[in-house]
This record gives C-alpha cells, sequence and structure tokens, in this order.
C-alpha cells in the first residue's frame, strides 16, 4: 500500500512537469498557485475523428492527466483561435508581473495527434501567427500514413492509450531535441473566362492546409473569376496516381466511416483501392493524357535564381515534391544517391530537411513504387528545386488529382482559355521535436553542408507576392503598442 501511495505521489509529481493552469487560458480569471515551475509545459490538439476510436479514447487520458483546459479538441476548437487566445493573455500576465506566464512562454511545447494533415494544419497556424518565440511541435501519429511523426521518431504505428503510454510520450516530449525544417508555401491560380464550364473546387473538398485568397483578375470584363487558393506542407505535394488512389481512400473513408476503424484494416483498403484503380497496371488502365508530361508543363528554379523547364520522362504518372525522408507510410522515394550519382545528376545536397531544396521524384506505376522497399530503391530522381510551377495544359483533361501532406483534392481543369497555375516556394522554417535517434536530417548533421543557409524565395515581381505572405492559416498575432514597448525595454 505504502509502495502504491509513493508511486501514485511520484507520478503526480512527474505530471506537474507539464501542467498549465486554467488561468493562462481563461482571461480576468483569478491566479493559480502552483507547487513547482513546469518544465515543459504543454499544449495538446487531438483530432478525435482520427484513428478510429483511438482519438476520442486518447483526449480522455489526456484530460485525466493533465489540466482538462490545456487538451484541445480540433473539431470543437481551431488551432488559431486557441493559440490567439493563449498568446494575448500570456502577454497581458506578463506584463502584470506573472512569472509562471512568462515561464510557460519561454517552456511552450505543442503536441498535435492525428494525421499528416492535421499535423500541418496547426504548423500554418504557428507559421502565421509569426510569434517571437513559436513553440516546437511534436506530432502523435493517429493517421494511416504518418510520415511527420516517423520522419521524427514518433513511430508510425498508432499508439497505445492508456496512462503509461501517454506518460512515457510525455517523457519523450520532455527530452526531446528541437530541429528546424523547411516550409513551403503553394499558390494554386485558376482562371476561366465567362463562357467556362469549368468550377473551382468547392472548400470544403480542399485540404485543412488551402485557403481562398481574394485575387483581383487584370482584365475583370473577360474573366468571370479569378480564385487563387494559397497553404503550405512541411512533406510533400504529389500529383498523378498516387494521389487519385488517395483521394479514392478519403472518399470512401467518408461515405463510410465505420468501416475504418484501425490502422491496419485502413492500409488494407488503401492496397485494395490501388489495385482497383489500376495504379499496378496503370499503362494498360488509363490514357497518356494522364502523365505528368502530358498535363502540365514544369518548371524548376534552383539557387541560381533562374527558371528553367524540367524535361518529365513520358512514362512518370505519378510526380512527388518531397521535403521529409518519409512518403506512403514511411518509404524514402530520393534514397541516398552516391556522391557519383549527385554530381552526374546535378544534385545539390544529400536529401536534408533544412536546406531550402525540395527532392523531386517520378514513379511510373505502383510496381516501381515498390522498389521502394528494397534496402537501395528509389524512384526516378528527377531535379532538386527552391521553387517549383507547374502550369497545365488547355483540353488535355478535365481534372486532377492532387494530395498535400497526406490531404488528396480533385482539382477541375478547364477546357478552354481558362489557366491553373500551381506554384511552389520555400518560405522560411519551423521547429519540430524529434527522438534522439530520428531519421530527418539538417544542415548541421552534414559536414559538406554547415555553410549552407537557406533563404525563403524574394517576393519578385511575379504575381504571387501578395499570396506569400503567409499560408493563409491564421492571422499574425498583434502585440498591443505598451506590450511592445515592454519587449523593447
Amino acid at each position: 500500500m505504502v509502495a502504491s501511495f509513493m508511486k501514485n505521489l511520484e507520478k503526480n509529481i512527474m505530471l506537474k512537469e507539464f501542467y498549465i493552469p486554467t488561468y493562462i487560458f481563461v482571461p480576468d480569471s483569478p491566479a493559480e498557485k502552483v507547487s513547482q515551475m513546469p518544465s515543459c509545459p504543454v499544449i495538446i490538439f487531438i483530432n478525435t475523428k482520427s484513428g478510429g476510436q483511438l482519438g476520442r479514447d486518447l483526449i480522455i487520458t489526456y484530460r485525466k492527466l493533465l489540466n482538462h483546459s490545456q487538451v484541445f479538441d480540433l473539431l470543437e476548437e481551431a488551432p488559431d483561435k486557441v493559440l490567439h487566445k493563449l498568446y494575448g493573455n500570456l502577454e497581458r500576465l506578463k506584463r502584470n508581473g506573472d512569472t509562471l506566464a512568462g515561464q510557460i512562454h519561454r517552456r511552450l511545447r505543442l503536441i498535435v495527434a492525428g494525421g499528416d494533415g492535421t499535423a500541418g494544419w496547426l504548423l500554418g497556424v504557428v507559421s502565421d501567427l509569426k510569434l517571437i518565440h513559436p513553440p516546437p511541435v511534436a506530432t502523435v501519429p493517429l493517421g494511416t500514413g504518418n510520415n511527420l511523426p516517423y520522419s521524427f521518431g514518433w513511430g508510425k504505428r498508432n499508439p497505445r492509450t492508456d496512462q503509461k503510454s501517454v506518460i512515457s510520450f510525455l517523457q519523450l516530449v520532455r527530452e526531446a531535441k528541437e530541429i528546424n525544417i523547411d516550409s513551403w508555401h503553394i499558390v494554386m491560380r485558376m482562371e476561366s473566362p465567362k463562357s467556362s464550364t469549368c468550377d473551382p473546387v468547392a472548400p470544403s473538398e480542399l485540404p485543412h492546409s488551402l485557403h481562398a485568397f481574394h485575387h483581383v483578375p487584370n482584365n475583370p470584363q473577360d474573366i468571370e473569376y479569378s480564385c487563387t487558393f494559397r497553404g503550405g506542407f512541411w512533406n510533400y505535394f504529389s500529383m498523378g496516381m498516387d494521389a487519385q488512389v488517395s483521394y479514392a481512400f478519403h472518399s470512401e473513408r467518408k461515405s463510410h466511416p465505420e468501416k475504418f476503424k484501425d490502422q491496419l484494416s485502413n492500409q488494407k483498403t488503401y492496397l485494395k483501392l490501388a489495385c482497383t484503380q489500376g495504379w499496378f497496371c496503370a499503362s494498360l488502365c488509363h490514357p497518356m493524357s494522364r502523365n505528368i508530361a502530358h498535363l502540365a508543363k514544369v518548371k524548376i528554379m534552383k539557387k541560381s535564381g533562374k527558371w528553367e523547364t524540367l524535361e518529365i520522362p513520358q512514362s512518370i504518372r505519378s510526380i512527388v515534391c518531397l521535403n521529409l525522408p518519409s512518403f506512403s507510410g514511411g518509404l524514402n522515394p530520393w534514397g541516398t544517391p552516391s556522391e557519383r550519382k549527385q554530381r552526374k545528376r546535378d544534385l545539390v545536397t544529400p536529401p536534408l530537411v533544412d536546406d531550402g531544396l525540395l527532392e523531386i521524384v517520378g514513379f511510373k506505376d505502383a510496381w516501381h513504387g515498390l522498389v521502394l522497399l528494397s534496402p537501395k530503391g528509389h524512384g526516378t530522381r528527377l531535379a532538386q528545386a527552391h521553387r517549383v510551377q507547374f502550369l497545365f495544359y488547355k483540353g488535355v483533361t478535365d481534372h486532377a488529382y492532387m494530395r498535400l501532406d497526406g490531404e488528396p483534392w480533385k482539382q477541375p481543369l478547364p477546357n478552354d482559355d481558362g489557366k491553373v497555375l500551381v506554384e511552389i516556394s520555400h518560405a522560411g522554417q519551423v521547429k519540430m521535436l524529434a527522438t534522439k535517434d530520428c531519421i530527418a536530417k539538417g544542415i548541421h548533421e552534414s559536414p559538406t553542408m554547415s555553410t549552407v543557409h537557406p533563404e525563403s524565395s524574394d517576393d519578385t515581381d511575379d504575381g504571387f507576392s501578395e499570396e506569400r505572405r503567409n499560408f493563409g492559416a491564421a492571422l499574425s498575432f498583434r502585440y498591443n503598442d505598451d506590450v511592445k514597448k515592454g519587449l523593447e525595454l
């Protein structure tokens, strides 16, 4: 009995390291005295729709262990509103001499539990807030692919939700290292004449990380709409057959959520859809118009700052712009090219997460993708680029499938004089939390790259400068004038 009491006491003392009192979140509420200063205060965001029942079970466990006020259900409260309110209150409390608020502000870490799309949603919000000290983010693998958590050492299998497992995860978060990774901005602009039958994709069908942006056309009398969406990604943007299979999976899950209760059954359904969609026999099941070279003209910009056309092999049916070394559930499409191959293909660096470059890889079909299961397997390495542009040819097909960090959509394409343009550019960096043995590597871990300093794309007059100011996920946090003065002292 004494041993059990001591064990519970030890657990409660340990959990106080992560505890944040309610008054930190609720303006004008009475301050609470805490027995010890939290060394690793955390805020937890959970997508309770993710992982079948796991998301709901996980939020119950976290709320039992910590303060209910520091654990948020993303279906009920959006992260931008939560963080806006939190940081506004922290600044007011700090101004009034609250020591605890200052320590929480300095030490705060975020945990997001969900799929890769959910994690990207939170990363976009943190980036757009433009905080002086942005909190680093740890990811809990509650999705199907879980490429983001896997890259940073948090695993790719859905976690256990019991108290012991959650406490173990919290301890890993406390010990985790911070690592910078590149953020990538994407702008998709659609223009169509008044006579067009092509409508822009409905916002409800778009990923969480894409947001509508109002753009005034150059010739409003000739254009019925000029619809622009902007957003960001941290793992990958893909287009083609892989995105088509993903779209079929998400559509099936949306129609029949009761069939998608655990990660293993989800993966089996995904494989079945890859077969029925013709991904294993793409050359027989799909017209040449679905090949990337027939679908769009692809341009890239390297560090030299000049646009150049990227030649895409005729057989490529899927193209991936990759930032992290994990795709499709933990596979690495880029692999590790030898120094000889790097020189021959004009590849600038090994695949690093903070070098300001995307690795662009192509696939012919699912059989080509299975090559990744071999130790030295990789896709068709096409280029490394600082910016990428896709200009879709007119009249080739009426739609294309695209995907951002695991979230797919079906993009309508005009058959007339309309235009669809997608541009990807570097947009700063965010801080992630990683375990010591994670597969993601940065510049500081590559001796030959220690002098490289990635830069964001400059705001040249290319028609996208206004859209690139942020991701559209949240309004930048505004400091009050008197708070600003206090910070400057």
